[in-house]
């Protein structure tokens, strides 16, 4: 019997009730499970039970973490003032906002706040398109075109025109939620 299962608790509940009914068929039966590629057959023998249930367990945490959608998205740099027009500019053609993180390598709120950001990145991957510029490494006129002061500055830019900024001197949750709140304004 071949099981091929979407999510890890209809496997699971597959595998429960295939070992059910061989248990009440027979008592020197037992089933076990291969995986290939999220198609599971069953078959073995009552020897090995510990074994299969191990690796039944191991199987239902691995189709838990068998995710579609990406976790995280790595940010784009933005290095220089003619990139940002472009980013902008295929930004208001498609109508999704952008946000930019404006950060610095010695800066240790914006180190520790970008992989939270490229999480968040993931949770809008269709809608929003999410960029960083290292402040360090760029000219000052991309900085001063974005009229920063203070690091981590995560801006939303839609149509073209900077519309919202959160300043991250806080704690990275409230800056995730303060940015969520301003994404959804503009989506």
């Amino acid at each position: 019997m071949a099981v091929s299962a979407a999510n890890s608790q209809l496997l699971y509940r597959e595998i429960y009730s295939h070992d059910q009914q061989q248990k009440q068929s027979s008592t020197s039966a037992h089933c076990s499970l291969t995986v290939h590629n999220g198609v599971g057959s069953f078959w073995g023998t009552d020897s090995t039970m510990k074994i299969e249930k191990r690796r039944r367990r191991d199987m239902k945490v691995e189709a838990f973490w068998d995710a579609k959608s990406p976790t995280s998205i790595f940010l784009e740099p933005i290095t220089s003032t003619e990139e940002l027009d472009q980013v902008l500019l295929e930004a208001q053609e498609v109508g999704h906002p952008v946000i930019i993180d404006w950060m610095a390598n010695w800066c240790r709120k914006c180190i520790y706040l970008k992989p939270k950001l490229e999480k968040l990145s993931a949770e809008y991957n269709t809608r929003v398109k999410f960029y960083y510029v290292d402040v360090n490494s760029v000219s000052q006129v991309l900085v001063k075109r974005g009229n920063i002061s203070k690091m981590p500055t995560i801006q939303l830019w839609k149509d073209g025109e900077f519309k919202e900024e959160v300043i991250g001197g806080h704690k990275a949750w409230q800056v995730l939620d303060e940015v969520r709140e301003m994404i959804q304004k503009y989506i």
